[in-house]
């Protein structure tokens, strides 16, 4: 392709190494909103887990509730990574989980028993959730609403509207 050089415009570095793993083997890769936050994929001897990395320095952030549930795929972040959604395994069913980093809660968002999850986006303000998933050999998308569940993590010096009771919209 002409223009993919890699000129002035087009730099290119390495994500950092993977949390203490050396050269492990990182898939799916996902950035948050503003680019600062990098969520990948990584293989362990238990399986695959959940690696959430700040960006250019590669400092591992920790995630509280993820390292519990394995194995992970399909991760997705939101604006500036307050929210950190993947796919989980719980028993026989793969289970789309959200942990807000800041409140320390986690989110399991129920799929009916017959449906397999596959691969799931979340929104950049995290009002929702889609789910791609299979269910009697097709696929299909499941949205959920997260405005009642995540409070908005919108980009920084954008204006939340309205300001509670009373308040003028």
């Amino acid at each position: 392709m002409a223009g993919c050089s890699g000129g002035p415009w087009f730099g290119r570095r390495s994500a950092g190494p993977a949390g203490g793993l050396g050269e492990a083997s990182r898939q799916e890769p996902a950035l948050s909103g503003q680019g600062r936050l990098l969520a990948s994929v990584v293989e362990r001897s238990s399986g695959p887990t959940l690696l959430l990395q700040e960006q250019p320095s590669g400092r591992v952030v920790n995630l509280r509730h993820f390292q519990r549930h394995q194995p992970h795929s399909s991760p997705s972040l939101s604006w500036n990574g307050r929210y950190v959604a993947a796919l989980v395994q719980q028993g026989s069913q793969r289970v789309p989980l959200i942990e807000d980093r800041l409140s320390g809660a986690l989110h399991r968002l129920p799929l009916p028993a017959d449906h397999t999850a596959l691969r799931l986006s979340l929104a950049p303000e995290a009002g929702r959730l889609a789910v791609q998933v299979a269910l009697d050999g097709q696929l299909r998308v499941q949205l959920f609403d997260l405005t009642g569940l995540l409070e908005p993590d919108r980009p920084g010096g954008m204006a939340i509207q309205g300001g509670g009771p009373g308040a003028p919209p």
